[in-house]
């Protein structure tokens, strides 16, 4: 569906620019924008590897597990669904922590290998399950604690002061997390999946 949207946007912003003679300049933005995004994936390249090495590294070593631990009872609260020691729960922290890090991109893969790990506890394959969508929308909300990608543009661009989204950051994600949280429990009800 996405892939659709996007294929008419691009046509319908082709075809305007060629009713209003504007076809070169499409061609210049194309070409212009299509070399700053490879900079830009480039740039990004090295923070996000540092980090999901330094997340593969807490997994082999067994930190991801001791905090797990640590974390089981709130994950018991927000995902009562999963079974303990199920790999999800793995899964899902390491996510949770990669997006508390500003990492986003590199939590995806994080997120993908929860959302399988989910499924497999899914007995209906056409209906969510309550944990599937609870951490969908705690995915979506991205609690952050340090926004490392964002601080990284403020810093490529010039800013005197890259990091002082921080603070402003934690709230705003904070409490985004936290209304995901009770508008996903209000909806959740007594529904199993």
């Amino acid at each position: 569906m996405i892939n659709t949207i996007w294929f008419l946007l691009i046509f319908i912003g082709i075809i305007y620019g060629i009713l209003t003679g504007n076809l070169d300049e499409i061609n210049n933005i194309i070409i212009k924008e299509a070399g700053e995004g490879v900079t830009f994936g480039i740039g990004l390249i090295g923070i996000m590897a540092f980090w999901l090495g330094i997340m593969n590294i807490a997994e082999k070593s067994g930190l991801i597990k001791t905090i797990s631990k640590g974390f089981r009872p709130m994950m018991r609260i927000l995902f009562p669904d999963i079974p303990k020691d199920h790999s999800a729960e793995r899964w899902i922290l390491m996510n949770f922590i990669a997006n508390m890090f500003g990492i986003g991109n590199g939590a995806t893969a994080f997120g993908l290998k929860a959302m399988k790990e989910l499924d497999t506890l899914n007995h209906n394959k056409k209906i969510a399950t309550n944990s599937m969508a609870m951490f969908l929308i705690i995915n979506m909300s991205s609690l952050q604690l340090i926004p490392l990608t964002v601080i990284k543009l403020r810093h490529d661009y010039g800013s005197p002061n890259p990091t002082a989204i921080v603070g402003i950051t934690i709230l705003a994600t904070g409490f985004s997390t936290l209304v995901a949280i009770i508008v996903g429990k209000a909806f959740e009800g007594g529904r199993r999946c």
